[in-house]
């Protein structure tokens, strides 16, 4: 239980349809800020107050765990240690993957516990053979399946989502209100949570050192100066501070980041589109499709950020060869086997960083994940 309303209410859930439930808020850091700022952090004393007051008005039992030294290895280290590698990463995705749905689940059942319910918009559904599945919530605004995506077949089938046909937030704002709990018009969070202020760049300052170099074009022409490569991010167009402007006066953008280099590229906005998407580290939300397992190309969607828009596209599982180093963990339930995931968009997706997750789907349910290794442009490439 976060202290949010969405916890909140699929606890409340959980408690009506007969569960035997225990709420549990993670303490993520041994010096949480007291009180929030608006919608910006999470996991402060101010939230874990909220989630105990949620508890005691569905007389359940509530308790602190402690995660904090997990948390800062296995998400806050991840984070600074891909950035310094000049990768953009997403801590969400890690903290479900690391923290809620493998430390945590891992405790909860070691004590006897069936499965961790929590507040996310997403749904499982069981298909005719007892297998789950992971997919979209009913509020696609505000379905959440994309930061599921790392979930594997075994934490699929200990993993509740009652909110998952939940039409909207305001649904389940208006149920907290009627259920009394006082987090009933507590504000969202958006910000990462262990950088509440929003700073990212400012943050990683004081954790990865910083080292001025060229700022080049597509061409490889020095343009400019930057004080540290790590502090951009592909996409970016605003403090570029280039000294050298664009031939026809347009606005450019950073294309790619060479930590080896200390450079930082940048170009037209046209550069940014991207057409293949090469993956590591590969898992399947679920049983794996047929097609994983024997290497056929199939058709599907590809989302590279939570609330970005799904292109089409299709994807094939592509072997360790010469040089490869195998990108999946390997074997067992939630992977198909080493191999690197390879995704042809059919319509170009702008502004992918390696790093990033792309997370694939059929319609509604979610396939699998991997993270970015490399994105290439057709159109850069042609240059």
């Amino acid at each position: 239980m976060s202290g949010g309303v969405d916890s909140a209410v699929a606890a409340a859930r959980a408690v009506e349809a007969g569960h035997d439930v225990v709420g549990v808020h993670l303490a993520l850091s041994r010096m949480p800020g007291t009180l929030r700022t608006g919608s910006r952090g999470c996991c402060t004393i101010e939230d874990s107050r909220d989630a105990w007051r949620a508890c005691d008005v569905l007389g359940i039992p509530y308790y602190v765990w402690d995660f904090s030294e997990r948390f800062k290895e296995d998400v806050v280290q991840d984070f600074i240690d891909e950035y310094a590698a000049g990768r953009t990463p997403n801590p969400c995705m890690r903290c479900n993957e690391r923290i809620k749905f493998a430390a945590l689940l891992e405790k909860a059942i070691a004590l006897g516990f069936d499965a961790v319910c929590t507040g996310h918009y997403a749904k499982v559904i069981t298909d005719a053979e007892g297998n789950p599945e992971l997919h979209r919530a009913a509020d696609w605004a505000k379905d959440q399946s994309y930061v599921l995506g790392v979930l594997t077949h075994e934490q699929l089938k200990h993993s509740m989502f009652p909110l998952a046909d939940t039409p909207s937030k305001a649904e389940v704002r208006a149920e907290a209100e009627r259920r009394g709990l006082s987090v009933a018009n507590k504000p969202d969070s958006h910000d990462i949570c262990f950088i509440p202020d929003g700073d990212t760049a400012g943050w990683l300052a004081e954790k990865i050192e910083m080292t001025t170099g060229d700022i080049v074009d597509e061409s490889g022409a020095k343009v400019g100066e930057h004080p540290g490569a790590n502090a951009f991010t592909v996409g970016q167009r605003r403090g570029l501070k280039l000294g050298t402007p664009a031939a026809d006066g347009k606005p450019r953008f950073v294309l790619e980041i060479r930590p080896k280099e200390n450079k930082v590229v940048v170009g037209p906005e046209a550069l940014l589109a991207i057409d293949e998407i090469r993956g590591i580290k590969v898992s399947w939300a679920g049983l794996p499709i047929a097609e994983v397992h024997t290497g056929r190309e199939f058709d599907c969607y590809a989302q590279v950020r939570a609330h970005g828009d799904p292109v089409p596209a299709t994807a094939r599982m592509e072997r360790p060869g010469a040089g490869d180093d195998g990108g999946s963990d390997g074997g067992g339930a939630g992977t198909a086997g080493h191999g690197n995931l390879v995704v042809t968009l059919k319509e170009p997706l702008r502004g992918v960083a390696p790093g990033q997750t792309v997370v694939l789907y059929q319609g509604s349910r979610v396939l699998g994940q991997a993270t970015i290794d490399a994105a290439r442009s057709l159109q850069r490439a042609a240059l």
